[in-house]
Order: structure tokens, then sequence, then C-alpha cells
């Protein structure tokens, strides 16, 4: 069996963030959960992918999320034209652009924030 990986991130508006990586990034929403011992969460990926975000929200003890800069999922998308697509989609889906710590990642990318601060790279190039 593969390993699967889980990324898990806690987000002030639990429906706000799913719905804007799900319109921003074509993901699926693959599981949820409601007060399982006093959190919230909902899983989004896509099916088949070897990985998925875990959101959540925590009823009793609020948990602010604190990402740096420097925190970054990054998704390779080699194809241009998809590439294009998606960096459309995320900022239609209200994600905003912000120019990258790192300056590596101007070079074949795009950053963008959530409402949360945390950031995606949409880079346009393979992974190798």
């Amino acid at each position: 069996m593969q390993p699967h990986l889980r990324i898990a991130r806690p987000v002030r508006d639990l429906e706000r963030s799913a719905s804007m990586y799900e319109r921003g990034l074509a993901l699926r929403r693959l599981g949820s959960f409601a007060d399982h011992a006093g959190f919230d969460g909902v899983m989004l990926g896509w099916p088949g992918a070897g990985w998925h975000f875990e959101l959540t929200a925590c009823r009793d003890h609020p948990v602010a999320p604190t990402p740096t800069v420097e925190d970054l999922v990054v998704l390779y998308l080699p194809d241009r034209a998809e590439w294009d697509a998606k960096c459309r989609s995320v900022l239609e889906a209200a994600f905003t652009e912000v120019e990258a710590f790192n300056p590596y990642w101007q070079d074949k990318g795009r950053t963008f924030a959530d409402p949360d601060g945390y950031r995606l790279v949409l880079q346009c190039a393979s992974w190798s």
C-alpha cells in the first residue's frame, strides 16, 4: 500500500475555506465530520491522488492560523493552458496573489494566499 499525505490546517471559517479550495483548485469533498471531540472538518482532494487537505475548526478552543511566508503548498502544473486556467480560477475563488518571499517561486510560478494567510504556489513546471 502506498502512503497517503494529509495536509491539515486550522481555519477561521471552515465553509468559506473549503469552498475556496473546491472552486479554486477543482478539489472534491472527500469526507467531512462534525463535532468530533469538538472539531469540525472537511477533507478536500482529487480522487485517487496520494494527498488531501484537511481543513479544521475547533468549537471549544479556536486555533488561530499562524502560517509564515515560507509555509507553502506547491502544485506543479506543466501544461501552460492548465496553469493559466488554475491561476484564474484561484483568483476567482477569492485567493489573493502575493509576492513570493523566495524569488525562486516567481520565476515559473505565481503565489496566492487564502484569507488565513496560507500560501499556495502554482508552478508552471514539471516535478522531476
